[in-house]
């Protein structure tokens, strides 16, 4: 599903530039969750961000379904982004003045769906993760592992194919965020839908079905951690 052919990033600084990635390449399968960990600094967001196809990279390129998707102008990208990828992040960014169901539809209302099938989906993504009874509530109504869930049911809303999440429990305490990573599992599982999860936390990294450490040298295997015995490329 998803090929990532030797992709570099640098940024400038007043030194120069500064190397972030070089040369990593990376295949996800359907439904697949793969975990990446690594030093801070070691570029694991920046990578997520090129994954998410919210920045380019300087060479290399990202395949999706066989698609080089930074072939496509910056409209087209932002479509795909909406349609094909989910996003969480370790702050939920949900908008404070509209309810954990508008914020869920939000994704579907961009993509021009009816406001009636945005809202159904919504409300069975919320009650998935057993929210059912805080549907109407807003974001200051809601606990952290609460807004975190709704901000998961969003990132799920428009049926994505990979969903990217940084550091998604990193604001939990230990009790709800091994609640959380069994929900995220599970969901993979139900859904069909491929995770990368950037984590620091060893509890969310062992569910995954390959964990890889991200170094200057690149991304290589860190362990089997589930059912799934692939390797990166």
């Amino acid at each position: 599903m998803l090929n990532v052919d030797n992709v570099s990033k640098s940024y400038p600084t007043a030194d120069g530039r500064l190397s972030v990635l070089e040369g990593v390449s990376l295949s996800v399968s359907p439904g697949e969750i793969v975990a990446i960990v690594g030093e801070s600094g070691s570029g694991k967001s920046t990578l997520l961000h090129i994954l998410g196809t919210l920045d380019r990279p300087d060479a290399g390129q990202v395949f999706f379904d066989g698609e080089d998707v930074f072939a496509k102008n910056d409209e087209a990208l932002a479509a795909f982004r909406n349609e094909r990828i989910g996003f969480v992040f370790q702050f939920h960014h949900l908008l404070p003045e509209f309810s954990a169901l508008e914020n869920v539809a939000m994704p579907a209302m961009i993509a021009d769906r009816s406001l009636s099938s945005a809202e159904s989906r919504a409300r069975e993504l919320l009650s998935s993760l057993g929210l059912a009874d805080r549907v109407e509530h807003r974001p200051t109504q809601l606990s952290g592992g609460e807004k975190q869930r709704v901000a998961v049911a969003r990132a799920l809303m428009n049926e994505p194919a990979l969903v990217l999440a940084d550091e998604p429990t990193g604001n939990l305490d230990e009790q709800t965020a091994d609640d959380l990573h069994l929900q995220i599992v599970e969901l993979s599982r139900s859904m069909g839908q491929a995770f990368i999860i950037v984590t620091h936390n060893k509890s969310l990294a062992e569910h995954a079905d390959r964990v890889l450490v991200l170094s200057a040298r690149g991304l290589a295997p860190y362990e089997t951690a589930g059912p799934t015995d692939h390797t990166a490329e």
